[in-house]
């Protein structure tokens, strides 16, 4: 059976660019089916149905849906590479953990910073700051979350580096001097060809937030 896989993609999501580093990472060949949002493709709303966004990876015609899913059903298919997942069990829900940290957390905390005005978005900083001390801690001392080698956890939050220069610029912080170790780890992480190539620019990113809000009125 011919081993076909189909990204349906959007560049500057995320959670596209996190299934885009794992098959990179893994070696897959793939196609990337940019999504227009403001138009759904029919493949988009047959593919994921329910959230009816993306990314949706499409493998041998069936879709599998949610970043995170998508990149643990990428290490089990493809387990004749190297794992993204610890090994362990313990080791293995504790990647989990942080992912899921990482999704419940920064995201839609990043989006309420840039996303408002007033209290929410001097609330939202506060609430921002609070999550990047607490992974520069669990980073410590360590070149990656995983330790010694990219994996999991850094997976989860390298798109979100890609963010840094908006919440600098919108949430008025300096990344550099309040999260040294995770800037560093950032472009640690850049250096990977999986990563370099899968992550937009923090200006381009900038650019097309300062876009979204201004269509959404805010100043």
């Amino acid at each position: 059976m011919a081993n076909e896989v189909v990204l349906l993609d959007l560049k500057l999501s995320p959670f596209a660019a996190r299934v885009r580093i794992a098959l990179e990472e893994k070696g897959i060949e793939y196609k990337s089916k940019v999504e227009d949002l403001s138009n759904k493709s029919s493949t988009l709303l047959k593919m994921n149905p329910v959230h009816q966004k993306i990314p949706v990876l499409i493998h041998n015609g069936r879709p599998i849906c949610e970043s995170m899913v998508i990149v643990q059903y990428i290490d089990e298919v493809w387990s004749h590479k190297p794992s993204l997942l610890p090994s362990g069990p313990y080791r293995r829900a504790h990647a989990r953990f942080w992912a899921d940290y990482i999704d419940k957390k920064i995201y839609p905390i990043g989006r309420n910073l840039w996303a408002s005005e007033g209290e929410v978005k001097e609330s939202s900083k506060k609430d921002l700051i609070q999550c990047f001390k607490i992974l520069e801690e669990q980073l410590g001392d360590k070149l990656y979350f995983g330790d010694e080698s990219f994996g999991y956890i850094d997976l989860a939050l390298i798109p979100f580096y890609s963010f840094f220069y908006t919440f600098e610029t919108l949430g008025n912080l300096c990344m550099v001097a309040e999260f040294p170790k995770l800037v560093e780890w950032g472009e640690r992480c850049l250096q990977k060809e999986s990563v370099s190539k899968s992550l937009s620019g923090q200006k381009e990113v900038y650019e097309v937030i300062l876009q979204i809000k201004q269509k959404l009125g805010i100043e």
